[in-house]
């Protein structure tokens, strides 16, 4: 079983005048195989940091981590990113990007055509494989972002507010291709998010982080990513549970901003 399991993580920054800002604290859990995390909180709760540790990006202060049970050291195979802006080569076409870490493996173009093929019809861009990658709208650049993550079969699924530079209706749209991907694959997916309402949608785990330093504050079981693979998205967040969670979550959030207002003034 590929589990990720963080370990008592704390990660430290020096800063340039000999001070050090603490950015994670004590920070252990443990997400199986197939499940759906999202995290949110405040700005300076850690989010990013930790989604950096897990990818290899960065090593910890002190505490481990690791993914099937091999220590997570640096970038590997095993962990793909989808990231805000999805990090396109833009003067490539479509497959071309999507074939992209498939063929730094050496594999050749004409035996990972099928598969790019296979991806783009996956992510709702079927017969876009020729066209230039820079003429694609935001929404379709993400959905090409996660092909390309995904057809390298990933264990981990890591994404840092893929969502969070799109329209309203486009992003809706985003949120149930990332549920139907997370349900028809059985990856372990984690979701970085500062939407609370995104967080609740995508998560049938959540994690509520607080900051200075960063700490999970809070996690949810929830129903709602299930709900959301039977149901429009609109219709789970009219749900009276649905918004009972949010004013809760959006209430704890808005007392951690207070607080660190305060603690600045």
């Amino acid at each position: 079983m590929s589990d990720l399991v963080a370990a008592g993580l704390d990660m430290t920054f020096p800063m340039p005048d000999g001070d050090s800002v603490h950015a994670l604290k004590d920070v252990s859990f443990t997400l199986k195989q197939g499940e759906l995390l999202s995290v949110l909180g405040p700005s300076g709760c850690g989010k990013t940091t930790l989604l950096n540790l897990i990818a290899g990006f960065l090593l910890p202060t002190s505490g481990s981590l690791s993914l099937g049970g091999e220590e997570i050291n640096g970038p590997g195979v095993n962990r793909g990113m989808v990231f805000q802006q999805g990090a396109l080569f833009e003067w490539l076409t479509v497959a071309e990007n999507v074939d992209f870490g498939l063929r730094m493996k050496g594999i050749k173009k004409k035996q990972t055509r099928g598969k790019v093929e296979e991806w783009l019809e996956i992510v709702g861009l079927q017969g876009f494989g020729d066209t230039p990658t820079y003429q694609l709208s935001g929404g379709m650049q993400q959905r090409v972002a996660l092909a390309r993550c995904l057809i390298n079969d990933p264990d981990l699924i890591l994404m840092d507010e893929p969502l969070g530079a799109l329209d309203a209706l486009t992003r809706e749209k985003m949120q149930s291709l990332v549920l139907k991907i997370w349900k028809e694959t059985g990856k372990t997916i984690m979701i970085i998010t500062h939407s609370v309402e995104e967080a609740l949608l995508l998560g049938e785990r959540l994690f509520v982080m607080a900051p200075r330093p960063g700490r999970l504050h809070k996690e949810y079981h929830l129903p709602f990513a299930e709900w959301g693979l039977q149901q429009d998205l609109r219709d789970v967040k009219a749900e009276a549970e649905f918004g009972t969670n949010r004013d809760e979550i959006l209430s704890m959030i808005w007392n951690m901003e207070e607080e660190i207002m305060g603690g600045n003034a």
